[in-house]
């Protein structure tokens, strides 16, 4: 018997200002059926969401958006607010932006559970908690408790997962749900996805430029390019035979990598020896009057960068990746010794001036860390008027240029690029503006969170190219911090496993990736390679 279809989607159209962006799609999902929407960052598949749920309220959209035989497009607000949530549910691509900074993670979780299905808040809290474990989040009862901010990048996403799931919906839109996970979560979180559409009969519709992804979980496949979907059909028909150029162009992307050239031994540039960072944390009962408790993220870190070479963090979502990098970036206090080229971090905004020219960063979160008050001509050149205020305005804007171009950004494709704002851009052309920002000043150290997480395959090889050409050409060391083992591959020349703040293994990214003797790195090696 064939299963109903639960929307049903006709010649739809999304314009900005007269500009069609959007190009006459049609596709159908059914009941229990895991449609994956796959393409490069700009191609549509966001935009297509958000207009399936009547989200892009400066859009045009037009066509037919029928939702168990219901128009979606001619209902009211108040229907459509009804039907968000309760009947069709999304996850954002961006938790930080998505989630409220001023509610905790678990009161988020439980308004759902409160408006959704009427639980009093004893019972929302309770249900909340246990969401947040099916996720897995560790420690759900702290995290309960915890703000966005306090979370890793990977916890935020999951507890976004936990509030979609909060009312049971029919249909999830999932845009880009692992894109902060590292790769055991990512199948953890797709068998827990697999598990409730069994049990509840939910549909998903996938967004993701993960095509590792998409083989795990989808059972069929659409291709979007620049706003038009070019192919659509079952997994193994779309997989094993390809019918359009681009299809086969972003298969052939996901396995190619760069080599990388093993750079003469040259000294360490950054040392870091017994490196520790705590947080603050509330005691319980009147305790908590008097002083604060210590969380330890990171205890007794080891390592050394050289110049011209990349020191590669791996670890689950949590285990302290993250409050490395801060702390190597002088951006929260730590214990132990930390030094660049025998400098250290003075505390001083003036002292460290100097040095905060020679080491910069790309976050993990690029739509988080630009300011969207500014253009991206004042993002990039920043730093510029910071560090070199000698250079004329034609001079930053020459560089600013240079650098854009150097990260895929040119002035051919975006002759206004200057004076456009970051929300006008893609999730990974956002993450080019950042990398281009850190690059501007030319940094001796770059620290990179997550640099690839947010780019589609294409571009992911060729950020992971410029990466390797700057670095053979300016001898600038990285600090890589990542969940995705080709990138490592790709990239490092050392690697440091994390887990719950501990280092477990270190070693040459030959020794440790190829035949790693601790069972963790074992295990996350496995789930990468499954």
């Amino acid at each position: 018997m064939t299963t109903p279809i639960l929307l049903d989607v006709r010649d739809l159209r999304v314009a900005f200002e007269g500009r069609e962006v959007v190009h006459g799609l049609d596709f159908q999902i059914r009941a229990g059926e895991r449609l994956a929407l796959v393409g490069e960052s700009g191609s549509g598949k966001s935009v297509t969401a958000l207009a399936i749920l009547r989200l892009l309220e400066s859009a045009r959209v037009t066509g037919s958006v029928r939702w168990q035989g219901l128009e979606l497009l001619d209902q009211s607000d108040r229907e459509m607010q009804r039907i968000r949530g309760d009947d069709i549910a999304m996850i954002f691509q961006e938790p930080m932006t998505a989630l409220n900074p001023l509610m905790t993670v678990g009161q988020q979780i439980a308004e759902v559970l409160e408006l959704k299905k009427g639980m009093d808040l004893s019972l929302a809290r309770l249900r909340a908690i246990e969401l947040l474990s099916q996720t897995g989040i560790d420690a759900p009862e702290r995290r309960f408790d915890a703000y966005p901010h306090q979370l890793s990048g990977g916890q935020r996403q999951r507890a976004m997962v936990a509030m979609a799931l909060a009312s049971e919906p029919k249909l999830l839109l999932a845009d880009e749900p692992t894109t902060a996970l590292d790769a055991g979560l990512r199948l953890q979180m797709l068998q827990l996805l697999s598990e409730l559409q069994i049990r509840t009969g939910m549909a998903v519709l996938l967004i993701t430029h993960d095509l590792a992804l998409v083989r795990h979980f989808a059972h069929r496949v659409a291709v979007m390019e620049n706003g038009h979907l070019v192919e659509q059909g079952g997994l193994n028909s779309v997989f094993a035979h390809p019918q359009h150029e681009y299809t086969r162009r972003l298969l052939d992307s996901r396995t190619s990598r760069a080599g990388l050239a093993i750079p003469s031994l040259s000294p360490a540039w950054v040392h870091a020896k017994q490196l520790r960072v705590q947080y603050p944390i509330a005691l319980p009962g009147f305790k908590g009057w008097f002083r604060k408790g210590h969380f330890t993220a990171l205890e007794g870190a080891d390592f050394s960068i050289a110049e011209g070479t990349t020191l590669g963090v791996m670890g689950e979502s949590g285990s302290g990746k993250t409050s490395l990098a801060q702390a190597v970036l002088g951006l929260l206090e730590f214990q132990g010794d930390l030094t660049f080229s025998g400098e250290s971090w003075q505390g001083s905004p003036e002292k460290d001036l100097p040095l905060r020219r020679r080491v910069q960063v790309v976050f993990q979160d690029p739509f988080g860390s630009l300011s969207p008050r500014r253009t991206v001509g004042e993002i990039v050149s920043e730093g510029l008027r910071l560090h070199h205020p000698d250079l004329s305005s034609q001079e930053v804007e020459s560089r600013v240029w240079a650098t854009l171009t150097e990260v895929g950004l040119t002035p051919e494709a975006f002759p206004d690029l200057l004076s456009r704002y970051p929300h006008a851009f893609s999730g990974g052309q956002r993450q080019r503006i950042a990398l281009a920002r850190a690059l501007v000043v030319e940094p001796e150290l770059l620290v990179l969170d997550e640099p690839t997480s947010a780019l589609d395959v294409t571009v992911q090889k060729q950020i992971l190219l410029l990466l390797q050409e700057l670095q053979k050409k300016k001898k600038i060391a990285f600090l890589l911090i990542t969940h995705d083992v080709d990138v490592l591959r790709a990239m490092a020349h050392e690697v440091l496993v994390l887990q719950s703040g501990k280092v477990l293994e270190a070693g040459t990214a030959d020794q440790v990736l190829n035949q790693p003797s601790h069972p963790y790195t074992q295990a996350l090696l496995q789930a990468f390679a499954d």
